[in-house]
């Protein structure tokens, strides 16, 4: 068994306070849930307007599988025209590491 989590530091685009980030926040966690299948969250940065940390979880039974849906769900996010992606961090762990 793999398991994998990738994180993202986001800017957000024209957002002005709490409320008009979640408005921003909450379709995307959706989205990539419904997409992907992986378990996600706001995981940082909760009381910044302008900035989240996001998380997506995966677990699969082969390495190949974890890493091709966590690259898409890292192309996902990069391409979505209301968030800049600053960076992200990859890992996958084997479940007998």
């Amino acid at each position: 068994m793999w398991i994998g989590w990738i994180e993202f530091d986001i800017l957000l685009g024209d957002v002005q306070s709490l409320k008009e980030k979640r408005s921003v926040i909450r379709p995307l966690l959706a989205e990539l849930k419904r997409r992907f299948g992986v378990s996600v969250a706001e995981v940082g940065d909760h009381e910044q307007h302008r900035r989240s940390q996001v998380g997506a979880g995966l677990v699969a039974a082969d390495r190949a599988h974890l890493v091709e849906v966590l690259t898409a769900v890292e192309r996902f996010v990069a391409v979505r025209p209301e968030v800049e992606l600053l960076s992200s961090r990859q890992r996958e762990l084997r479940s007998d590491d």
